[in-house]
């Protein structure tokens, strides 16, 4: 198995097939560069394919999440024209698509500031966790830009009224307003609370077949976008494959038996 692609912007961890990502620019409250875009697509990349990493978690160095896009990025990019910012911009948008199809199960930590691109990579998080106290919001039209790339997946995950509201008014909100949007799943008193709501989302993961979430995830997503008639034609023959594959024979063997299934040991 190859290494994992080496980072300046992010710390790795691998653990009982989970890789931790931390977004590591502290700084500036891990605010999104060109650089660090780039290597969470590498990453990303690099473990698509690897069925041995069965969840990601995200979350940042420090007291904050992610504040956002990297605005030193964009003053430099303003010597290239606007072709720069084109390119800069959609570099964010393919990674929030990457993200969202990742066949892992994608965990997000949100503590300190969620705004932004960071706001953005919550919406496309399969589970997120939210400390109470942290910071979510949009700012982008109170500095006179647009959430470009963020916006589909806004809408996605929050709808289209309350999307409306958030973008056009740059409002800013913590974390038990984050849950009643439906923008987070769990909110938490502090960091312990966190890290223990974290661990048992975790575990609940781990007694999912890997490649079982992977098929259903595809599926929800793919519901959002296809005909129902054509969708449910693949599911059906997705799950044929499923119930004739590994998984399919060792699950129901397992239960058959009345033990755990080998990818939960």
């Amino acid at each position: 198995m190859s290494p994992l692609p080496a980072c300046q912007t992010l710390l790795l961890e691998s653990r009982n097939g989970v890789l931790l990502i931390r977004l590591n620019r502290p700084e500036s409250r891990n605010a999104m560069s060109l650089q660090m875009v780039a290597e969470l697509r590498m990453v990303m990349a690099a473990v698509r394919d690897r069925r041995s990493v069965r969840a990601l978690v995200l979350r940042g160095a420090g007291e904050h999440f992610c504040a956002g896009g990297d605005l030193k990025d964009m003053a430099g990019a303003r010597a290239h024209g606007s072709a720069a910012y084109r390119e800069l911009n959609r570099a964010f948008g393919a990674l929030l698509e990457e993200a969202q199809q990742m066949p892992q199960v994608l965990i997000c930590l949100l503590q300190g500031a969620v705004l932004g691109g960071g706001f953005g990579l919550a919406c496309v998080s399969d589970i997120a966790i939210a400390e109470q106290s942290a910071q979510f919001g949009m700012p982008e039209t109170s500095l006179g830009l647009l959430p470009a790339q963020i916006a589909p997946f806004v809408v996605q995950r929050i709808g289209l009224t309350q999307a409306r509201r958030l973008t056009l008014t740059a409002a800013r909100f913590d974390g038990a307003e984050a849950q009643r949007l439906g923008l987070v799943h769990f909110v938490e008193p502090d960091a312990q609370a966190l890290q223990a709501r974290l661990e048992q989302q975790l575990a609940q993961v781990l007694r999912c077949a890997p490649g079982a979430n992977a098929a259903t995830k595809a599926l929800l997503l793919a519901s959002v976008e296809q005909p129902r008639g054509p969708l449910l034609d693949q599911a059906a023959s997705d799950f044929a494959n499923a119930v004739m594959g590994e998984e399919g024979v060792e699950g129901t063997l397992a239960f058959v038996q009345k033990r755990p299934p080998a990818w939960a040991n």
